[in-house]
């Protein structure tokens, strides 16, 4: 392994390392009321609705399928896992049913 390598693998772990760490750290500081703590709450729904959005309407039928069974599985069980196994599953047999 060349020390380049070795140097980049070390860094990427420290960084990471990092990250985690602060993010540990700075949770006890952040609000646990109002406005702030609210709109945080909010947060991870949006990251991944960013996420998400652009494979659903970029994506052909079966992707569209599939977020509407996704959506459906969740709103009718409120589980989470549930819904992305439906989810993946239906992915899989739309994209097979259409030979996509």
């Amino acid at each position: 392994m060349s020390l380049e390598a070795l140097i980049a693998i070390v860094g990427m772990a420290a960084v990471t390392f990092a990250i985690r760490a602060g993010g540990l750290l700075l949770a006890n500081r952040l609000p646990t009321t109002g406005f702030v703590a609210s709109w945080m709450k909010h947060v991870p729904g949006a990251v991944l609705a960013a996420l998400v959005a652009p494979a659903i309407l970029s994506g052909g039928t079966a992707e569209a399928i599939a977020a509407a069974v996704t959506a459906l599985i969740y709103i009718v069980s409120r589980n989470l896992f549930a819904a992305m196994l439906g989810g993946v599953l239906a992915v899989y047999l739309a994209r097979l049913a259409l030979g996509a």
